[in-house]
């Protein structure tokens, strides 16, 4: 093992272009579906919604979050019709399936998205059947990355040590918390941030997982 994951007992994954590769053409019908849903809801046309919907996640860390916030939803029926995508985009992965099955300890998902979702992206790119717990966001009752309140409670729901877990995210804010509680973190990105709360970059998720384990 690498000496900076020897400690480590549980691993934890973002899902959305953390274990499918960036720029696939998933989370673009997900947005799609997002602005038509608030064109439809407010109003407006899909330029606004779009607008709103891009200003809600940098400010909330999810558009769903401030729906919530700002007009009250109820967040189950919005997060089921952004989800009723096309999942058949994504390819299967059996290099990083076997990467990951070299993790020793517990592996686990902890995405924005929800649990029927990263399960049907977890089903597509087969990665199922390899994780002990997957949390969404309504495990967080609701509450997104990087909220500090949602990995508080995704981890005491999970019974997990910070401070022998690792987590890997390729949005690096949602990185920040999880450092100053303890975690080991990686930024899945070709794009590495320089961050203080980023203790490792990994441009190629397979690669460096293969490292970590020395296969």
């Amino acid at each position: 093992m690498h000496p900076d994951f020897a400690h480590v007992t549980t691993w934890v994954f973002d899902l959305d272009e953390t274990l499918y590769p960036a720029g696939s053409p998933l989370f673009p019908q997900i947005e799609e579906r997002m602005t038509a849903w608030i064109t439809n809801f407010l109003g407006v046309d899909a330029r606004e919604a779009d607008r709103l919907r891009r200003g809600w996640w940098e400010r909330h860390g999810t558009t769903l979050a401030g729906l919530m916030r700002d007009h009250g939803i109820d967040p189950e029926p919005f997060a089921e019709d952004v989800h009723e995508i096309d999942f058949g985009v994504l390819d299967p992965d059996p290099a990083l399936a076997a990467a990951l099955a070299d993790l020793p300890g517990r592996r686990v998902v902890y995405t924005n998205g929800t649990i029927p979702y990263a399960r049907n992206v977890l089903a597509a790119r087969g990665l199922d059947g390899l994780w002990d717990a997957v949390h969404g966001v309504e495990t967080a009752d609701w509450h997104p990355k990087p909220d500090a309140a949602a990995y508080g409670r995704v981890f005491r729901i999970d019974g997990l040590d910070p401070r022998r877990a690792a987590m890997f995210e390729d949005t690096a804010r949602n990185l920040r918390v999880p450092h100053a509680m303890g975690l080991r973190t990686v930024h899945v990105s070709a794009h590495p941030d320089a961050g203080s709360h980023v203790d490792h970059h990994a441009p190629d998720l397979t690669a460096f997982l293969r490292d970590i384990v020395g296969t």
